[in-house]
């Protein structure tokens, strides 16, 4: 079998002088692209870097860091791009963890390396205190072909998970895993824009659509107003958010001044997003949604297409559990359970395990699925319904998260709520974010959970009126933090 990146060559290859990725109004050729790749890969190599090795890149959204990457994967080792958990102490454990042969700092990120890491470091670009300059072996490289190394069953991809609750865990995948995960349909037409971190999903969006023949626009973060601009001018096809992203998009009145016609599908994930808040992204945004259920170790598991949102019952559900991928249920006591309870996947992109994390394998890599700590249950329709993590739903039977969530973003001042549980206290904590001009009033929110919900949910709930519900560098909500602002009353 060929492996993903003999046939993203030979994708570049074909396109030739087209851009096919584009940052800051800068295009980048697919035959500049290549040669950057070719160049790298020669560099890598030079380092003594190999197959069974693992490139490290504390990376900025730029085609050097897809180069780099590219060039490690054309030479047979695995690359990592790292997630940046807010405490150093937690890098510098996860690169430890993650035992890279090299790690590969660019001007932009090198302030985010840790101290203490052993491996050898590299910068792309000028860093003050690390000499040893990979752009600069790279620009000396011939930028000809070169064979491809990598093997399937050598070690490709580690995605790094976000850390908030601890050291980032990395799911692993071989070539042949990974060649299947991104293998697409030609599109030639998608123009994808790129403004998550890259250390997440969307690495696997980029390889897709420059698989596929598409274009990828870049850019380092998430910003609402630059988000819109760039849909406008870029003729964006495709957009990925993380829920509050989207949340936080579809707000802002500066959506009915651009043009976003040539959005095809607007892409989230997280699949327990309150129905209302999902009513109102369609209402606002058009009939582009799709949602989506999958974490990084196991792919995605189900999608609600744009053109199924097409009457209430199916914003309460994540879609339609894709082909060839297998969910099942295990109830409190243990037993197998025909329609709800812990969701358990099995899935032909699920990873092999965590790098070096074997007690964690363990617990969640079990028998050939993954248990991932969320609780759902198949509708009417057969449909995949998350309901929340189990973690913070509590014991069994207690109102699903994403049911409260429901009832408080009902109500007149409130625009976004998130929950969460603290077992400690047996209480479930909702930080809730007013909209602009209003104040949230706790006991109204305790009222409106009683009538809906029961006066013994209602105690129970503790209401933090918080500013901004506090996020992850993922973007995802920062539930530590929540946890933490309850003890304390500070965000």
């Amino acid at each position: 079998m060929t492996v993903y990146i003999e046939d993203l060559v030979a994708a570049l290859e074909a396109a030739g002088d087209r851009p096919v990725l584009r940052r800051d109004d800068v295009d980048t050729t697919a035959a500049g692209l290549l040669a950057a790749v070719r160049r790298a890969a020669r560099a890598l190599a030079g380092l003594g870097v190999g197959r069974g090795d693992l490139v490290a890149l504390l990376a900025p959204n730029r085609p050097e860091a897809l180069a780099v990457r590219y060039g490690a994967h054309l030479i047979g080792a695995g690359a990592v791009y790292l997630s940046v958990p807010p405490d150093p102490e937690r890098r510098a454990q996860m690169i430890t963890q993650f035992d890279p042969r090299l790690v590969v700092v660019f001007p932009g990120t090198a302030a985010l390396l840790p101290p203490g890491v052993t491996a050898l470091v590299a910068a792309f670009g000028p860093v003050p205190g690390v000499d040893l300059r990979l752009d600069e072996l790279a620009a000396a490289e011939d930028a000809g072909p070169l064979p491809c190394r990598a093997r399937p069953g050598d070690l490709a991809v580690v995605i790094s998970s976000g850390g908030t609750t601890g050291v980032p865990k990395g799911s692993r995948r071989d070539f042949a895993l990974y060649s299947a995960m991104t293998a697409v349909a030609p599109a030639p037409e998608r123009r994808q824009l790129a403004n998550g971190k890259l250390a997440y999903l969307t690495q696997i969006l980029v390889d897709q659509t420059l698989l596929g023949g598409g274009t990828v626009v870049l850019q380092d973060h998430y910003e609402p107003l630059a988000t819109l601009a760039a849909v406008e001018k870029e003729r964006i096809t495709h957009l990925f958010l993380v829920e509050p992203q989207l949340f936080d998009l579809m707000d802002r009145p500066e959506v009915a001044d651009h043009e976003l016609s040539s959005l095809r599908a607007l892409t989230h994930i997280g699949a327990m997003a309150a129905p209302v808040l999902r009513e109102r992204a369609h209402d606002r945004l058009g009939p582009v949604i799709m949602h989506t259920y999958g974490a990084s170790e196991i792919g995605i598991v189900s999608a609600l297409l744009p053109a199924e949102h097409d009457r209430p019952s199916r914003f309460r559900c994540a879609g339609r559990i894709f082909p060839g991928v297998d969910v099942r249920f295990r109830g409190a006591d243990g037993a197998l359970d025909p329609r709800a309870g812990a969701i358990e996947v099995r899935s032909p992109a699920m990873a092999q395990g965590y790098r070096h994390r074997p007690a964690e394998e363990a617990e969640h890599f079990v028998d050939g699925w993954y248990r991932t700590g969320d609780l759902g249950e198949l509708d009417t329709e057969g449909m995949l319904r998350v309901l929340g993590r189990e973690a913070d739903i509590g014991r069994p039977g207690a109102v699903p998260t994403v049911d409260l969530q429901d009832t408080l973003c009902r109500l007149p001042s409130v625009r976004y709520a998130v929950l969460v549980a603290d077992l400690e206290q047996d209480v479930r904590v909702a930080a809730v974010e007013p909209w602009p001009g209003r104040t949230v009033d706790p006991e109204e929110c305790r009222a409106a959970v009683a009538a809906g919900h029961g006066a013994e949910v209602a105690a129970s709930l503790r209401v933090l009126p918080v500013e901004r519900v506090p996020l992850t560098e993922q973007g995802k909500p920062d539930r530590p933090a929540i946890r933490a602002a309850a003890l304390t009353g500070c965000v």
